[in-house]
């Protein structure tokens, strides 16, 4: 074990315990840094609160993506390939820690199934709670500590060696994406994939959103956006229409309309989705919004009503019961 050394910031000191092989790489924003760590307090004990070698999967992130502990990118850029390093850290760079270990062991328990780098952005939801559900993390909340952290870097990718998540983009980046998703998405559906089509076009979805979030609602910047998550959405919507999940369309369609009620896919996706359950006035009520709104759409509503037209008379009583259980009809 070699002596302690003292980073740059305050409030660290580092002891090599294994050395790395090779130069320190090149820690520059987008590059995707993967290591292994174990976080202990600094007890007699030495007690351990988290160790990504018994869950069995390696740290992974990104610097410069705005990662709430933002001290491991400092703790990290001193290492080199292979190494192993404790890392003795007061209070000052440990506070944040209770919340990031939380959104950490909820992936590792599989309860939560959105990302953390994503997750862990929204911090003041996590403030909203008065526990986090364990209590090791409790304590360190009411009275943060000093902590070690043992790292061991594995990997050090630049942003042109990997294939970078949605999560890992710049804003510029994500908007860049778009239209590359929206095709890919357009191509797998032609070709009746429709599964894999829809994680494209979702994910086409979640890099607008995240663009969006710092827009001001309805302005002219939103309102682009906004009109981008739609189109990719609707897609969406035809795909889940092929795979016959007419209920999840009827959903995303009504959320579109409830916000944008001029748009006529919209209508026209959630009339034939309406159809297959056999809701039969609310699909006649939405067919005959597409042909308010758009008149060139006469010849495919009118095959749709016409399939209709032969159902009701194929099964009479159940457009009796729809008939009962609606309002009105068109």
């Amino acid at each position: 074990m070699q002596d302690t050394l003292l980073l740059g910031s305050e409030g660290i000191k580092k002891t090599i315990l294994h050395g790395g092989t090779g130069e320190i790489p090149k820690f520059i924003t987008g590059a995707k840094v993967t290591f292994h760590f174990r976080t202990q307090l600094c007890d007699d004990d030495r007690t351990v609160i988290d160790d990504s070698k018994v869950v069995g999967t390696p740290m992974e992130i990104v610097i410069g993506n705005m990662f709430k502990l933002d001290i491991w990118e400092t703790l990290l850029s001193s290492m080199r390939i292979g190494e192993v390093a404790e890392f003795w850290c007061d209070t000052t760079h440990t506070g944040v820690y209770p919340l990031v270990s939380k959104s950490m062991r909820r992936i590792a328990e599989g309860k939560d199934p959105v990302d953390w780098h994503i997750h862990t952005c929204g911090m003041a939801n996590m403030f909203a709670y008065h526990s986090l559900g364990y209590d090791d993390l409790d304590e360190l909340m009411k009275e943060p500590k000093p902590l070690y952290f043992v790292l061991e870097l594995l990997k050090v990718q630049q942003p042109s060696e990997y294939n970078r998540e949605s999560w890992a983009l710049s804003d510029e980046e994500r908007l860049k994406v778009v239209p590359v998703l929206h095709g890919q998405g357009n191509k797998l559906y032609k070709q009746g994939r429709y599964q894999e089509a829809t994680q494209k076009y979702k994910e086409a979805v979640i890099c607008i959103k995240n663009v969006q979030t710092k827009e001001k609602a309805w302005d002219i910047p939103w309102m682009k956006l906004e009109k981008m998550a739609n189109t990719l959405t609707l897609n969406y919507c035809q795909c889940l229409l092929r795979m016959e999940e007419y209920y999840e369309v009827i959903e995303h369609t009504s959320d579109i309309i409830n916000q944008h009620p001029g748009v006529v896919k919209a209508f026209y996706l959630r009339g034939k989705a309406h159809m297959e359950v056999w809701n039969e006035a609310e699909a006649r009520q939405d067919f005959g919004r597409v042909l308010d709104l758009d008149p060139g759409m006469k010849k495919a509503v009118k095959k749709d009503l016409a399939v209709l037209n032969m159902l009701r008379s194929v099964f009479p009583h159940q457009h009796q019961r729809s008939q009962c259980s609606s309002h009105s009809e068109e």
